[in-house]
């Protein structure tokens, strides 16, 4: 069970350094919209115990609102 959980948590660090370099060439709008989504995402699915429309939600709102921030 521990061998898996440190698999899971290689995964998931090796895809935040990926994603974050991804954002490099995007425009600082971009980048506020892509973060936006990206808590927005995170926070429906905390709220709705991680229902599907919940997380699709709350990444739609997350991005509308990282893309006007950053106006």
């Amino acid at each position: 069970m521990g061998n898996i959980r440190s698999i899971c948590v290689a995964v998931a660090a090796m895809l935040i350094i990926v994603g974050m370099t991804g954002c490099s060439g995007m425009s600082r709008r971009g980048t506020d919209t892509a973060v936006g989504a990206g808590v927005g995402g995170v926070a429906g699915a905390v709220l709705t115990g991680g229902s599907t429309l919940g997380t699709l939600g709350g990444a739609a709102v997350g991005g509308i609102i990282g893309n006007q921030v950053g106006k």
